[in-house]
């Protein structure tokens, strides 16, 4: 899929870029992978670890300016878009600004991608985008909705837009792994809900389902990885046994459960063995052959949601991905 081609990843300073680049070029070496962002600093840093190697490029543009991302688009092949405003308090408090890049800016890309003949675009999407209740996740909604159109949108040209979703990345920056680390010496962790779930997906394991759309895709489809649960109150107690918990509330806008396929998605999800794939309502996308491969349609009324999950991850299985990770956690 990859290999001689040039690629271009939007917010590529992010966790998700910092696993993408290094995992992509070591497994099909491209032609050159574009860092597209607004940071110059992080860009900065981020030139540092692959200074020597041709095939890395930086670009400094904003997914909020068209024009720029015209620019950027020139003889690119491929897309994964990741740029987004995604704390999710930021955009309970910023709103105007969070509208501005997750849907204008995903709106600017998909017109930009169609007139440069881009050939395929995968973007990220979260948990939150599914039965949203924040503006974050409403907007990603709203995006989610647009580049899925963008397919027939894209009419007779090559164009072809997916999507892949999943919940809390393991020791991504602001994830609260690291939070937890770094005040357990405090003797005190605070606790929004201890109900509160949470899947668990590694950086890995995201760009791999990236990879899997890009091989699979036919246009439309949002693909969901298959990744185990964990409660809140058990991540605190494998990071700090002998912390005190505190509840202190949910944050505006936090959900209590993460929801990544929900009831009205279920008539259009078909299951996979490591993931699920929800299809397109529109132009009955969701009957055609072509996209369904060998999937079988789930349950009128499935929900897969952090709380109903059958897989859960073990006080063991998080300590080991702790200490094997311990120098990356927090670090993007």
């Amino acid at each position: 899929m990859f290999q001689d081609a040039t690629i271009l990843v939007t917010g590529g300073t992010g966790s998700f870029g910092h696993a993408f680049v290094p995992m992509t070029l070591e497994r099909y070496n491209p032609k050159k992978v574009i860092i597209f962002s607004r940071d110059e600093m992080k860009q900065w840093e981020m030139a540092k670890k692959f200074q020597g190697d041709p095939r890395v490029r930086f670009f400094i543009g904003d997914v909020r300016d068209r024009e720029r991302l015209y620019r950027a688009l020139d003889g690119v092949d491929h897309v994964v878009h990741a740029a987004a405003t995604k704390i999710v308090p930021t955009a309970e408090y910023n709103p105007f600004e969070c509208i501005k890049t997750n849907v204008n800016g995903a709106m600017n890309l998909i017109d930009a991608c169609i007139d440069r003949k881009v050939k395929r675009v995968v973007a990220l999407s979260t948990d939150k985008a599914s039965s949203p209740v924040n503006l974050y996740g409403a907007s990603k909604l709203a995006s989610d909705k647009l580049f899925v159109a963008g397919n027939s949108y894209a009419g007779a040209r090559d164009s072809r837009f997916s999507v892949v979703r999943y919940g809390n990345v393991m020791g991504s920056r602001g994830s609260v792994i690291p939070f937890f680390l770094s005040i357990r010496d405090k003797g005190v962790l605070p606790i929004t809900d201890p109900r509160m779930t949470r899947f668990m997906i590694s950086l890995e394991q995201g760009v791999e389902l990236v990879w899997h759309a890009f091989e699979d895709m036919e246009g439309g489809e949002i693909y969901v990885k298959k990744i185990p649960s964990m409660n809140v109150t058990d991540i605190a107690r494998v990071v700090a046994p002998e912390a005190k918990q505190e509840v202190v509330g949910i944050r505006p806008g936090e959900k209590v459960h993460e929801q990544m396929v929900g009831l009205e998605d279920a008539p259009h999800t078909y299951e996979y063995p490591e993931h699920y794939k929800i299809l397109p309502a529109i132009h009955d996308w969701d009957k055609d052959a072509g996209r369904i491969k060998d999937g079988v349609k789930v349950p009128e009324d499935f929900v897969y949601s952090s709380d109903n999950n059958t897989d859960w991850m073990s006080d063991a299985d998080l300590q080991a991905w702790i200490g094997a990770n311990r120098e990356k956690i927090g670090a993007i």
